[in-house]
């Protein structure tokens, strides 16, 4: 079996099978719901694959960042690697609901167009209290914030205190999913969403394109929005959601121990602190389970990181965003379980080859045609790798 040794590759061999597992809970659903039900009682499926996509986000997007050294190249990434096929998506899933083979949620006509498509295009949709078009893309949506807050720290000199961060959302999840239990910025609260929505791309905007005291200004403007999009729009709630950004910043911390920022005892004790706080955050027997074996599956990967990887499984992680976000427009037109997954694959390796990688490509060259502007960052440690 042909191997990649390459040190990222162990980040492929966990996104790879993180979106099929949140396909396969899916398609579960769709074509055997009976025996499906079993499995999720004891594990939810696809909430142990979107844990580990956010382990492994935590892990990489400060490495990304801080690569880049600016943040008008690190926008510039974040929006050609994940626009271009999410508008692509987009206009299959409505091509498919005209046709009938794909079922848009019910409240996406009862709220305004531009309100939809703002909330929608920006992937904020999800704590802006806007239906998704896509319902895989709440994920995208803690995306969002976590890049808005990563951001922010890093245009103060203040990225490396990652684990601290992770701590303070993991007991603030706790108290505050006590007090809001649902989300304020939801129903029809259509101009504090639109208000809102607006801010989040004004702040990206700004920080990406101007200097100085105004970028960093901006920056931190939109880390606060971010957490502030979470605790108050958080549609699972924000004891769960505040979860999912402390997850992430975990992912950061282990990052930084690798780093030698920080030590190793911190991470763990970040790590287990955002697992304690975390696992009794839904009521559901299946949820602890998929966060703990979320986080053993991360930590596994990561202690064999400098070995080598079938070069499948790396190919599977590279086509990994095609297959979350495309699986759920395969699910209406496929009549069977091996059927969805014997096109799954081939379709998304080909989404993967003509929309991703050339838009990658390009974002590429736009963010070195960037004015860098030297990093912030403290401590003096080197980021290696990005995707």
């Amino acid at each position: 079996m042909a191997s990649i040794p390459s040190r990222l590759a162990w980040l492929d061999a966990l996104r790879g099978p993180a979106a099929l597992a949140v396909a396969l809970h899916h398609s579960g659903w769709t074509f055997i719901p009976d025996l499906w039900a079993e499995v999720d009682r004891r594990i939810d499926v696809g909430t142990w694959g979107v844990f580990v996509f956010f382990l492994v986000s935590g892990y990489i997007i400060p490495a990304s960042l801080e690569r880049r050294g600016d943040l008008r190249a690190f926008w510039i990434g974040r929006t050609f690697r994940l626009l271009p096929l999410l508008l692509v998506a987009l206009g299959l899933a409505l091509l498919l609901a005209y046709a009938g083979t794909f079922a848009l949620h019910p409240g996406l006509s009862a709220r305004p167009l531009p309100l939809v498509v703002l909330g929608n295009v920006t992937m904020l949709q999800e704590l802006l209290g806007v239906p998704a078009v896509i319902g895989v893309m709440w994920t995208l949506s803690y995306e969002m914030a976590f890049y808005l807050m990563a951001a922010g720290l890093f245009s103060t000199g203040r990225a490396h205190r990652s684990a601290a961060t992770a701590i303070i959302l993991a007991i603030s999840a706790v108290l505050l999913g006590l007090l809001l239990p649902g989300p304020v910025i939801g129903g029809r609260a259509d101009l504090v969403a639109a208000v809102l929505g607006v801010a989040t791309v004004a702040v990206i905007v700004v920080s990406a394109r101007a200097a100085g005291g105004t970028r960093t200004a901006a920056a931190v403007a939109g880390g606060l929005l971010g957490v502030a999009l979470v605790v108050l729009g958080s549609r699972i709630g924000a004891w769960q959601g505040l979860i999912v950004l402390a997850m992430m910043f975990a992912g950061t911390a282990v990052y930084r121990a690798e780093q030698g920022a920080i030590r190793w005892r911190t991470a763990i004790v970040t790590v287990l602190t955002v697992l304690a706080c975390g696992v009794l955050a839904k009521d559901d027997p299946g949820w602890a389970p998929a966060l703990l074996l979320a986080a053993g599956f991360f930590a596994a990967a990561f202690a064999l990181r400098r070995r080598s990887f079938p070069r499948w499984l790396a190919h599977l992680g590279v086509i990994s965003f095609s297959l979350y976000l495309l699986h759920p427009l395969l699910l209406g037109v496929s009549p069977n379980l091996p059927l969805f997954f014997l096109a799954l694959v081939p379709l998304c390796y080909l989404t993967h080859r003509l929309i991703e990688a050339p838009a990658q490509r390009l974002g590429r060259r736009l963010a070195r045609s960037s004015p860098r502007e030297p990093a912030r960052e403290p401590t003096g440690e080197s980021a290696r790798g990005a995707s």
